[in-house]
């Protein structure tokens, strides 16, 4: 192989890693991305989770648990603002610049309330530069549901 064809392939080289690899879609400058950021805060854990407008594509999921090494703190509000910065600035990476909000509880048989970490998330994330479409409660609620805990005279205190 002559010098000449060495300098080439070397250059090649270089011409290959210089290309900007752009992992989002393809938009215009300012132009609002949608992802969905469905944020489920039990009493034990919060996660967030950004998925495509379909729901069916993960963009990226942290939980609280992966934020904190005690058990106890995996829900707390510190935790979920942890995760939720994170999640932003991957989304960021990736080129989604808004998100519509799907916010859950534990629902069904047990608490209908979200935990403590629902809102420090949702407000890190409006923190973090991240633009906000529609707020949704999806929490499950059952028409007609299986018997509660609690035997049949009730929880006694």
């Amino acid at each position: 192989m002559s010098g000449a064809a060495k300098a080439s392939k070397a250059a090649a080289k270089l011409l290959k890693k210089e290309e900007n690899v752009n992992l989002g879609p393809q938009v215009r400058e300012g132009e609002l991305v949608f992802g969905v950021a469905h944020i489920y805060a039990s009493f034990n854990d919060t996660f967030v989770h950004v998925t495509d407008l379909s729901g069916r594509e993960t963009i990226v999921r942290v939980t609280g648990g992966m934020k904190v090494k005690a058990d106890r703190d995996e829900s707390s509000p510190y935790a979920a603002m942890l995760a939720a910065q994170d999640v932003a600035a991957r989304c960021k990476e990736l080129g989604v610049t808004a998100l519509h909000i799907k916010l859950r509880a534990t629902g069904g048989n047990g608490t209908k309330t979200p935990g403590p970490g629902a809102q420090s998330a949702l407000r890190a994330l409006a923190r973090a530069g991240m633009k906000l479409g529609r707020i949704e409660d999806v929490t499950p609620i059952p028409t007609d549901s299986t018997r509660r805990k609690g035997g049949r005279r009730g929880r006694r205190l």
